[in-house]
Formats: structure tokens, C-alpha cells, sequence
């Protein structure tokens, strides 16, 4: 479980936050300096760091500084200041703290600073391990599909391209299988010809058509006693759809070219980015097939809608790349995580994965810097918004460039841009930089 590391000299104020974490259901380890807190925090046990600025041994400064250099990337990093080292914790900010906070302070205002750096921290104990991502949308879905385990009905997954909708069903498969081993056996919809789908969808017999050489057992049969995914249903002709439906209701399939109708057993679930009611509603798609498939009807918000998942879904990826030469597993520098964290990602998950990924291919570090990333690839076209909001969007974007490009310098950065150091604060609290 996701921990903080609490270095707080103060025994008073230590043990008062270290009851207000347990409270609160948040693992916590208390040191109360420093060098104590070093062995472990370079161990890397833990989600954040939470850490007075002023300790008896060495500053928080230098503890930050010292797993640096140790090459720990930047733990989410949280820091506790009084008036007197408020600019040392501007500065910290800027090389990569998440926030800080200043004393006296009001222990719900930490808990809301904790919870939106560290979301992982307040996840319930007795829940099961997040699989879909750790937002209150996605850890909803994962009930909801853990409890359609228990009925052999179909399940619609719904949502935009790269959501991760074939993951979800991944996930159904795993859940439903409790370990056994159990065929997940998928086809998009969209990328098989018409006249190909029924013969993949329910096999052929020897001879059914020209090079037919054989028997072919078909999709339905091959997951036979486990999951069958059908991607991008919304695609399929209206002659399959009633094809379909026959399987659906009798619990049969029909090779093509045979005349027996075999029993079999599978759980059904289907994806599609479309909306189907309005394909039913201009004669595209079935009415009876949508209410059959549509018994349990998963949704799946966009990457924009749930922003906690991004930086999750990104480490995620990230240790999916391991480096060829076995080395040290890459990581990402601060300014990376603060720039993934600030797109719109109108490819939702698919985007970031094969931004990652190339990011990996063209790194000579375990360090991805922000240099290796395509950033404006990642803009949204005029067309998804209002003129207003897309240049909204095109002017955070560069303001957002100069203050990296500057080091986080207000001066430089406003000369840069042509505007005035008060324009600038402004634009920045508007945009949330």
C-alpha cells in the first residue's frame, strides 16, 4: 500500500499528523530527522514525502537534493515552511516539490493538498488493487464489472477511441477467470470485411466457399467457456447484427456452409466509440440487438475527464518500457510529469502510450526529459472546441513553454513573451501554472 514518509522534528506536531494519517486510513512512517528517514525513503517505499523544511540535521532542501542525486526522479514531495522560508519553498517548487505549506496550517487543507498529489494515499484498505486506474469513475467501472461476473449476460463497454475499453474487458476476462486459465478471444469488427466477418465470427465448414480447404472453427467456438470480445460493434452490417442476434438468443452458432447448429457457451462483451442509439434511430443498427447486448452497460469517461489517472496510467506505461540493456528502469524528469499532467490527451490512453514508448525508443538515459516528447501533436484541432477556447488553449500552451524554457524565471519569462510581469501572474493563476 501506498505510504507517506512524514519528517517532522517536532514531536508534538509529529505525532498529532502521524494520528491524523492513521485516521484518516493512511499508512504513515514518522522520523524525526532527516538522516533517519534517508535509508528508507531511498529504499523507495513510499507515494510521498512530506518533510518540514527546518530540521535539526539537515534542511528539507537537502534531503530533497540528496535523493536527486541518487537517482530517485522526484518523489511527490510536499513541504512544511514557515513565513520566514516561504521563498526557499517557491524555489523547491520550481526544481521539481509538488506544493508546500505554510504553518500554522489546517490539517483538511493538508489532507486536500495530500489527496491531490498523491491520490493513491486515501484508497479504502479492504479495496481490491486498482486495475482501470485509481479515479472514483474507474474504481466504480471495476465494481461494476466485478459484479457482472456473477451472471452470464452480455456487457457494452462504451467510450472514445483509446480509452482503454479492450483493457476493461481484459479485466472482466481476469476477474471472471479468478486465476484459471480462460480464452480471451478478441476481433475488431471495423477491420474485417463484411462478407469475412460471419466465417471469423462462426467458422466454416470443409468446402463452404472458394479455398475452403478445411474446417475452421470460428470465434465463438474458440471461446467457448470464456470471453469473447467484439470491438467496434457499431460497425457491423445490419445482416450480421441479425446474425448475431440468432447466436445471442439461442446459445448457438452455425459454421458457414454447415447445417447444424452447435451449442456454445461464452460471456459476450462488446465496445463500440459509436452512439447507438442514434445509429438505431436512423435504421443503422438493430433496436432488439442493442437491448439484447445492453445488459450491463459500462462507460468509459475520457483520459480529460478523470485527470488523477494520468500520472497512474503514466508510470504505468513507463514500466512497460524496460530498457534493452537491462539497465536502470527509466523514469521521468519533473517537468515531464507536470507537462503529462497538463495535457488534454484527446487520444485519451492509445495517445500517451505510443508517446511514452517512442519517448523510450529515442532516449540515450533512463531520464525522459521533456525535449523527447512530441508536444504539440498533442493540441486538440479548432474543431473540437470554440474558436475561444482553442486559442485559450494555444496561449497556455506557450506560456506554459517559456516558463520551462526560462527555469520558472517570471522575469525572463515576461520579457519573452512581450507582456508584463502582472499580465503574466494573471495568466498563469488562470491557467493554473
Amino acid at each position: 500500500m501506498v505510504s507517506v514518509c512524514l519528517v517532522e522534528d517536532d514531536p508534538i506536531m509529529g505525532e498529532s499528523l502521524k494520528q491524523r494519517f492513521e485516521l484518516e486510513g493512511v499508512e504513515c512512517d514518522w522520523f524525526e530527522s532527516a538522516e533517519e528517514a534517508l535509508p528508507s525513503l531511498l529504499k523507495g517505499r513510499y507515494g510521498v514525502l512530506f518533510s518540514d523544511i527546518r530540521l535539526p540535521d539537515m534542511s528539507g532542501e537537502s534531503l530533497f537534493d540528496q535523493l536527486l542525486e541518487q537517482g530517485q526522479g522526484v518523489l511527490p514531495t510536499l513541504f512544511m515552511t514557515g513565513h520566514g522560508t516561504v521563498n526557499q519553498a517557491v524555489g523547491l517548487l520550481k526544481r521539481g516539490a509538488a506544493d508546500y505549506i505554510t504553518k500554522p496550517f489546517d490539517l483538511d487543507e493538508l489532507l486536500a493538498k495530500l489527496k491531490q498529489i498523491c491520490p493513491e494515499l486515501f484508497m479504502v484498505v479492504t479495496e481490491a488493487v486498482p486495475v482501470l486506474g485509481i479515479s472514483e469513475s474507474m474504481r466504480q467501472i471495476e465494481q461494476q464489472l466485478r459484479r457482472a461476473t456473477r451472471f452470464n449476460v452480455p456487457v457494452l463497454i462504451t467510450g472514445p477511441s483509446g480509452a482503454g475499453k479492450e483493457h476493461a474487458a481484459q479485466f472482466f476476462r481476469d476477474q471472471l477467470a479468478a486465476g484459471k486459465p480462460m480464452p480471451f478471444v478478441s476481433i475488431n469488427c471495423a477491420a474485417v470485411q463484411d462478407s469475412l466477418l460471419e466465417a471469423e465470427l462462426f467458422g466454416h465448414e470443409k468446402g463452404a466457399f472458394t479455398g475452403a480447404d478445411r474446417l475452421r472453427p470460428g470465434l465463438f467456438e474458440q471461446a467457448d467457456g470464456g470471453v469473447l470480445f467484439l470491438d467496434e460493434l457499431g460497425e457491423m452490417s445490419m445482416a450480421m447484427q441479425a446474425k448475431l442476434l440468432r447466436s445471442l438468443q439461442t446459445s448457438t452458432i452455425r459454421r458457414v456452409g454447415g447445417r447444424e447448429d452447435l451449442p456454445v457457451s461464452v460471456h459476450l462483451v462488446c465496445a463500440t466509440n459509436r452512439d447507438l442509439q442514434s445509429k438505431i434511430r436512423d435504421g443503422s443498427f438493430r433496436e432488439d440487438l442493442y437491448y439484447r447486448i445492453n445488459v450491463v452497460h459500462v462507460d468509459i469517461p475520457p483520459l480529460s475527464e478523470r485527470p488523477e489517472d494520468i500520472r497512474w496510467y503514466a508510470n504505468r506505461l513507463l514500466a512497460g518500457c524496460p530498457r534493452p540493456d537491462n539497465s536502470a528502469p527509466y523514469q521521468f524528469s519533473a517537468a515531464v510529469e507536470g507537462w503529462l499532467a497538463r495535457q488534454p490527451w484527446p487520444g485519451n490512453i492509445r495517445q500517451m502510450k505510443n508517446l511514452i514508448e517512442r519517448a523510450c525508443i529515442n532516449s540515450d538515459s533512463s531520464q525522459l526529459e521533456l525535449s523527447l516528447f512530441d508536444r504539440p501533436r498533442l493540441q486538440t484541432e479548432p474543431g473540437d472546441s470554440d474558436l475561444k477556447g482553442y486559442m485559450e488553449q494555444c496561449e497556455r500552451e506557450r506560456i506554459s513553454a517559456e516558463l520551462e524554457r526560462c527555469a520558472h524565471q517570471i522575469n525572463d519569462t515576461a520579457g519573452a513573451l512581450g507582456i508584463s510581469r502582472k499580465n503574466l501572474w494573471e495568466k498563469m493563476r488562470k491557467y493554473g501554472l
